[in-house]
């Protein structure tokens, strides 16, 4: 929970009421956590109760270690990435994944849902598990064009805490804690706790500092849309977002905001539980918002189908039902949704629930991720196959939230792009300023070295061909 709670609204949260007791609504569920040995009794009423979530939740390496002894088998599934396959026991695994931990960008927290959701049996590769949990023995050396803040965000903040880069568009960052850290988070200069690689620089959930964004937006005319992200919007309690929203629902020229939120993926619980009311915050706003002609939407982030389960699907219902918009943002992550199968079933998987599909961005080139970066052509290839098989209408956008500020194109809009140096090149015309006159270079991730420490910095010239063309079999093995 955060430490800093601001006074509750003076608007009171309408509860959602419900006409049947947990027990009575669910039944006959599949009690998917109870596959975690220490969970084997929990009941649905305890798993939906957000105080049994926060309280079970998996942060720091202690409990990770902990944890991982007891859920993990003696002997693990072989992996098929040839780099994996010598990790063969619960010791080699717990071993390179603290080893891993040691050299990532993000710390470490879990909850009861995602770590239900990952076969542990498979967990080598295992596409939920592989989202979280780094494995020293798969981390592939930084590309020197690699950076923490890759979008520039802090270069485009006029005050603390507000990102002002579209014309009519702000990124509101209320905090910079998030109920799961994820390895790719592009925001790892600012998100989680310290690492033994990164000091952050958060930002603190502050009525203070709130205010100075708050008073930014009333006197900048054209910021209409705001994004109030974080970290993550599902770790403010209910009347941060209540104070919030009613605070921009205020402002007469924004005249849409969206709160951005791993919670549906993550903890969907949450919505269920009838004695929280972050659900019951959001659902006033949306309504109240509705009736005075502005839109409040919700941003969630699904990558893999396993990450949603029948009560995901109840969570979405609930939203839905109460006339809430919600969208998708997924990344691109290989081995995790990089293929036309997977990311065909999520597609179809959120639409199904009513989520809309928004975006399916190519990972942005953040340090200490490059195991999971892929080259632009698989996600020119992706949205090739997939257009005409979906509905346009819940057809995501693939883009690229271009390095340097440029925001967010479309992968097909890319000027050039050399599939062998890896280099692909946009433009931005609709910034303003200079950012609308440059050119801006995405870089595909830089093949591993043959031999060598896996952590060694490998600094490759991205227009040597040769060079490239030298470890290409090993990569072309070990990553498809």
């Amino acid at each position: 929970m955060l430490a800093y709670r601001p006074l509750a609204s003076t608007t009171p949260i309408k509860a959602l009421s419900r006409c049947h007791s947990t027990a009575t609504r669910f039944v006959n569920k599949d009690l998917y956590w109870r596959r975690v040995p220490q969970w084997q009794n929990v009941s649905i009423e305890e798993f939906i109760d957000y105080r049994w979530q926060l309280a079970n939740t998996v942060a720091g390496i202690t409990k990770l270690s902990k944890f991982l002894h007891i859920v993990l088998p003696e002997i693990l599934a072989p992996s098929t990435n040839p780099l994996l396959q010598h990790i063969k026991t619960k010791d080699d695994f717990i071993q390179d994944a603290l080893e891993g931990i040691a050299a990532a960008p993000m710390a470490i927290r879990l909850t009861p849902h995602i770590l239900s959701v990952i076969d542990w049996g498979k967990a080598l590769d295992d596409p939920v598990c592989r989202q979280f949990l780094p494995l020293k023995s798969s981390i592939v050396p930084d590309s020197p064009k690699l950076t923490l803040d890759s979008l520039h965000e802090e270069a485009d903040s006029p005050v603390p805490g507000l990102v002002h880069r579209y014309i009519d568009k702000g990124l509101f960052l209320a905090l910079s804690i998030c109920p799961v850290y994820c390895r790719f988070c592009t925001r790892s200069y600012a998100v989680g706790g310290n690492t033994e690689t990164v000091s952050k620089s958060p930002q603190k959930p502050s009525r203070k500092r709130w205010e100075v964004v708050f008073q930014h937006i009333e006197k900048t005319p054209v910021l209409e849309d705001i994004v109030i992200s974080g970290g993550d919007t599902y770790y403010l309690q209910p009347e941060h977002i209540t104070e919030i929203g009613e605070r921009l629902l205020s402002i007469p020229h924004v005249r849409r905001f969206r709160f951005a939120s791993r919670g549906l993926a993550v903890v969907p619980s949450r919505t269920l539980d009838e004695n929280d009311q972050w659900t019951s915050a959001l659902i006033n706003l949306s309504n109240k918002g509705r009736r005075e002609g502005k839109q409040v939407c919700l941003h969630t982030h699904f990558n893999h189908p396993n990450e949603i389960t029948w009560m995901t699907r109840e969570a979405a219902k609930v939203l839905f039902e109460n006339g809430v918009i919600a969208r998708n943002q997924s990344v691109l992550l290989k081995g995790v949704n990089d293929n036309v199968e997977t990311m065909g079933t999520l597609i179809r998987e959120l639409a199904a629930m009513n989520v809309q599909p928004y975006y399916v961005y190519q990972c942005d080139m953040v340090q200490g991720i490059e195991d999971l970066r892929t080259p632009l052509s698989t996600i020119l290839d992706l949205e090739q196959r997939l257009r005409g098989t979906i509905a346009g209408f819940m057809m995501p956008s693939f883009v690229v939230d271009l390095p340097g500020g440029g925001g967010k194109r479309l992968a097909v809009s890319r000027d050039t792009y050399d599939p062998q140096t890896g280099v692909s090149t946009f433009r931005a015309p609709g910034l303003h300023g200079s950012k609308g006159e440059k050119v801006y270079e995405y870089h595909d991730p830089v093949p591993r070295p043959a031999t060598g420490h896996p952590f060694m910095k490998f600094h490759l010239p991205l227009g040597a061909n040769s060079a490239v063309d030298q470890f290409r079999p090993l990569v072309d093995q070990a990553y498809g």
